[in-house]
């Protein structure tokens, strides 16, 4: 009887390289530390503090029209958390009205509120109140800070 050569099977490795996908997430998390404070926007405000009932945002993200103590309107100057994150664009009360009314077309639940700082004149928060609701705002918001905050 004659014996045929017995077959040589190469080994298989079986490990899965993960270097490159360790160097794709570091390369990504540099990218998202450096974008991340460039995407943000906000406004310095001293707000004033009042007692009032905390507001329930989960539904949907709150308009907020933000005066700064030299009078000037910027429009959703908050990061999620409520606080204050870096510089916004300062834009004139046109624009923002036309800003706040596009949004309640399209998303007529919206709640829309002012922050004013409380060295700003009190005239100012009133004419811009009145002012998006003369632009078909119906309910206007203040936000003041809680005084434990402080």
């Amino acid at each position: 009887m004659i014996e045929l050569p017995k077959r040589i099977r190469p080994s298989v490795d079986a490990h899965i390289n993960i270097v490159p996908y360790i160097d794709v997430m570091l390369v990504l998390l540099v990218i998202f530390m450096m974008t991340t404070p460039i995407i943000e926007q906000g406004i310095e405000v001293d707000l004033p503090s009042a007692d009032a009932k905390m507001v329930d945002f989960t539904e949907q993200q709150p308009t907020i029209v933000t005066i700064n103590r030299d009078g000037e309107y910027f429009i959703n100057s908050l990061d999620d958390d409520g606080s204050d994150v870096s510089k916004g664009e300062k834009l004139p009360l046109g624009i923002i009205a036309g800003r706040v009314s596009a949004r309640l077309e399209v998303y007529p639940q919206t709640k829309v509120f002012v922050r004013g700082d409380r060295e700003v004149a009190y005239g100012s928060v009133v004419s811009l109140m009145s002012f998006l609701q003369k632009n078909g705002v119906e309910k206007v918001g203040i936000i003041t800070e809680s005084p434990e905050a402080k």
